[in-house]
């Protein structure tokens, strides 16, 4: 979920406008976005590290380069915006 996406959420239950750049309540808007999307980040991190756990005694490589590359990957979302 973009912040972009999280904002236009937050209008849609509010019933208003985008407002305008650079104004308090936009401002106000992608500070929530942005917690709303750590959060959401966090979580799905988190669940990497369950499978992690759940499968590091196995031994299967394969398995757990992909779950690293999982949790890596969804950590790494916070830097591209």
């Amino acid at each position: 979920m973009t912040q972009d996406e999280i904002i236009e959420m937050v209008m849609q239950i509010s019933g208003c406008d985008r407002p305008e750049y650079d104004s308090p309540a936009l401002k106000m808007f992608e500070a929530f976005a942005k917690l709303v999307a750590a959060k959401e980040r966090e979580d799905c991190a988190r669940v990497c590290e369950e499978i992690r756990n759940k499968y590091s005694g196995l031994g299967d490589s394969a398995e757990r380069v992909s779950v690293e590359w999982c949790l890596e990957a969804i950590r790494a979302r916070g830097e591209q915006s």
